[in-house]
C-alpha cells in the first residue's frame, strides 16, 4: 500500500463520507492521569457518515466493482456497524445490499440497516453468520462486502489513519482498537508510511482476542466464542491480509476487560459529552490502563470508532461501570 494510493482512493470517496475533527483533548484529568505535558488528540469518526468508520470500507471495496456487479447488489455480515455502513453506501452507489445480522446485534443498528433500504436476515452467532453471508453470495450472485478482510478494506481504514496524520503533526503514538482488525491494519499503515516514528499500538478486548491468538502463533487464528460487550470488536477469526498488516506495522498489543471500557465510556461522556458504544470507548480505556505510564508527556493519537448505540443501552453500561457501583 502507498500513500499515494491511499490519498486517490480519499478523492474517491469525495462527499460519500466526511473528513472526521480531531478534538484536542484539554483537562485537568489528562494531567492528573497520564502527567503534564501529555497531549491527546482523539480522532473522532463517531462523527462519521453512519456512526462509524465502517463506510470507508465498504465504499472502497463498492467502487472498485465493475458495474454488472454493482447492480447485482452486495452482500455482508456485521454484528451490526458495518451492515449499517454497506446498506449506506449501496444506496449511496445505487445499488442493493442484503445484510446478515447477528441475533444479539442491537435493535437500533437492525433499524439503522433498514433505514438505509437493507434487507436483513438475523443468524444464530457470528460463524453461522459468515456461513450463510457465503451461501448469499453464491446464491444470488452478489458481491461479498468484507467486515475487515482484504487490501481495499485497509485501503479504506487507511484514510482515517491519513487524515489523522494531516491534521495533527509529530504524533508519538496512536492508539487503535481492533476487532478483526480491518481498521488497525489500514490506519497503522498510513502512520507508519507519514509519521514512521510513531508507535502505533492496538487494543482487543479480552474476550475476543483473535489478534493476540494470532501474533502468538504467526498466523491466523479463531476462537470459538466472542465474550465482550464491545459486540462491534467480535470478530470470530483473523484473516490473512488484515493480520500480515497488523503484524508489520502494530508496535504492540494490549488487551482491555469490560469493566474498562464501561469506564472508559462513562468518562468520555462526562468529559467530552460524547455517548460512544463499548467498541468506541476502547481505545481511551487502553490510554488510562495499560498503556498509562507509556504515554506520560507523550503526543498521542486515541481512534474514536463509533456510537451506534441506543440511550438506554448506553445508560445501562455506564450505570454498570465499576465508577458507579
Amino acid at each position: 500500500m502507498k500513500l499515494t494510493e491511499i490519498r486517490e482512493l480519499r478523492e474517491q470517496l469525495g462527499g460519500h463520507v466526511d473528513t472526521t475533527p480531531v478534538h484536542r483533548w484539554h483537562s485537568p484529568v489528562v494531567a492528573e492521569r497520564l502527567g503534564a505535558g501529555t497531549e491527546v488528540f482523539m480522532k473522532l469518526e463517531l462523527f462519521q457518515r453512519t456512526g462509524t468508520f465502517k463506510p470507508r470500507g465498504a465504499l472502497s471495496n463498492m467502487l472498485s466493482l465493475g458495474s454488472s456487479d454493482l447492480k447485482n447488489g452486495i452482500c455482508a455480515v456485521s454484528a451490526g456497524n458495518h451492515a449499517i455502513a454497506a446498506a449506506y453506501a449501496a444506496k449511496e452507489l445505487g445499488t442493493s445490499a442484503k445484510v446478515v445480522m447477528i441475533k444479539t446485534a442491537n435493535p437500533f443498528r437492525i433499524e439503522r440497516c433498514l433505514h438505509y433500504g437493507a434487507e436483513v436476515e438475523m443468524a444464530d452467532n457470528a460463524h453461522v453468520a459468515f456461513e450463510r453471508v457465503t451461501q448469499i453470495e453464491q446464491e444470488e450472485s452478489r458481491s461479498l462486502v468484507h467486515p475487515f478482510e482484504g487490501h481495499r478494506t485497509a485501503l479504506g481504514t487507511a484514510t482515517v489513519g491519513m487524515e489523522l496524520c494531516d491534521q495533527v503533526a509529530g504524533l508519538d503514538a496512536v492508539i487503535v482498537p481492533i476487532g478483526g482488525g480491518g481498521l488497525c491494519a489500514g490506519v497503522a499503515t498510513a502512520v507508519k508510511l507519514m509519521q514512521p516514528d510513531c508507535l502505533v499500538y492496538g487494543v482487543e478486548p479480552e474476550g475476543a482476542d483473535t489478534m493476540h491468538r494470532s501474533f502468538a502463533a504467526g498466523s491466523p487464528q479463531s476462537i470459538e466464542q466472542v465474550n465482550t460487550i464491545a459486540d462491534s470488536l467480535g470478530a470470530p477469526y483473523a484473516a490473512p491480509y488484515t493480520f500480515e498488516l497488523c503484524r508489520d506495522h502494530v508496535d504492540e498489543l494490549v488487551m482491555i476487560d469490560d469493566d474498562a471500557m464501561r469506564q472508559a465510556m462513562g468518562l468520555l461522556f462526562h468529559e467530552l459529552k460524547l455517548a460512544v458504544e463499548p467498541a468506541g470507548a476502547a481505545a481511551t480505556a487502553a490510554m488510562w490502563g495499560p498503556l498509562r505510564t507509556r504515554l506520560q508527556g507523550k503526543r498521542v493519537g486515541v481512534i474514536v470508532c463509533g456510537t451506534n448505540i441506543d440511550a438506554a443501552s448506553f445508560s445501562t453500561l455506564i450505570q454498570a461501570s465499576p465508577d458507579n457501583s
